[in-house]
């Protein structure tokens, strides 16, 4: 009876893990061999050069350069998108006036989560130009703003000031994400028992003592995961930075990422290897960031 339970799911499981393995495994399997090749991309001629391509990596300015951007956007997307977004929901959810409302949270609630989730039914590429008008320096929506109200001494070539450049195209990032874990801490927030939180109240305790010590523990498993797919967010911004930043990657190199210099050393420089060894680069950057965050996070689980 157990071998014939073991070769039916055997039976269940061997397609999938094929498929798994034919479509996951083994394009990371070529990858990792590629990366160790001198290979153009044109041909089916290839040279085995060992590590060389990571050497090369190691003394190349652009890379280094891309991993500061990426480093810089790993620390401001993250936390920025996570406290805006537990701002927000806490707000929606538990910031109504009143004594129940400060329980059930406010009218009208679950419109504004509408409104807040809307960019995330744009695409990337909708997102990102739309805010290229916005950011236009001569008609652009956000220049217009500040001329309005009086702060014309604050207008600026957004995407085309290095200093400045970068910090654009994050505030892009924090905006598009932010509605999303809005409807995921919400969502959290909503399954805590009313009772601990009218039991909070009724011990004299306040919006932000109820926040720190009864919201933020039950929901910082949500708040684990956001960071683990925000960094991984961070580590990229290809999409945004290719259509957006002058070059693209520009000013000055300011804007460049990771994902920007391999794209362009596969399909402008025709260089395959060393754009794979650069893809495994960051395949390990992500996948050590995501452990770091897990680990580094990692609270007792409360239990309610």
């Amino acid at each position: 009876m157990r071998y014939g339970k073991y070769r039916f799911l055997a039976g269940f499981l061997l397609l999938p893990l094929a498929l798994y393995s034919v479509l996951v495994l083994s394009p990371y399997g070529q990858a990792f061999y590629l990366a160790m090749t001198d290979w153009r991309g044109v041909s089916a001629q290839r040279k085995f050069i060992g590590a060389d391509n990571f050497v090369r990596l190691a003394h190349d300015p652009m890379f280094w350069a891309a991993l500061r951007n990426n480093g810089l956007m790993l620390l401001v997307v993250p936390l920025t998108t996570v406290t805006l977004a537990l701002v927000l929901a806490s707000l929606l959810n538990l910031g109504g006036r009143g004594r129940r409302a400060a329980v059930e949270g406010v009218r009208g609630a679950a419109v504004y989560k509408i409104v807040y989730f809307f960019p995330q039914v744009l695409s990337v590429t909708v997102v990102a130009v739309l805010w290229n008008f916005i950011y236009t320096p001569n008609s652009g929506l956000l220049n217009g703003f500040l001329n309005a109200i009086g702060l014309g001494g604050l207008t600026d070539s957004w995407l085309a000031d290095p200093g400045v450049a970068l910090w654009a195209v994050m505030a892009v990032m924090v905006w598009s994400a932010v509605g999303f874990y809005v409807v995921l801490f919400s969502a959290a927030m909503q399954s805590i028992p009313r009772e601990v939180l009218e039991a909070a109240l009724l011990d004299g305790a306040g919006p932000l003592a109820t926040f720190r010590h009864i919201t933020l523990p039950l929901v910082w498993e949500n708040v684990q995961v956001a960071l683990v797919y925000l960094g991984i967010l961070a580590m990229d911004g290809f999409a945004l930075v290719q259509i957006m930043t002058v070059g693209p990657g520009g000013p000055d190199n300011s804007t460049e990422v990771l994902g920007l210099g391999l794209w362009r050393n596969a399909f402008t420089y025709g260089r395959f290897g060393y754009a794979s060894a650069l893809g495994v680069s960051i395949f390990f950057f992500t996948l050590t960031l995501a452990a770091l965050t897990l680990r580094l996070s990692r609270r007792e689980r409360i239990e309610y």
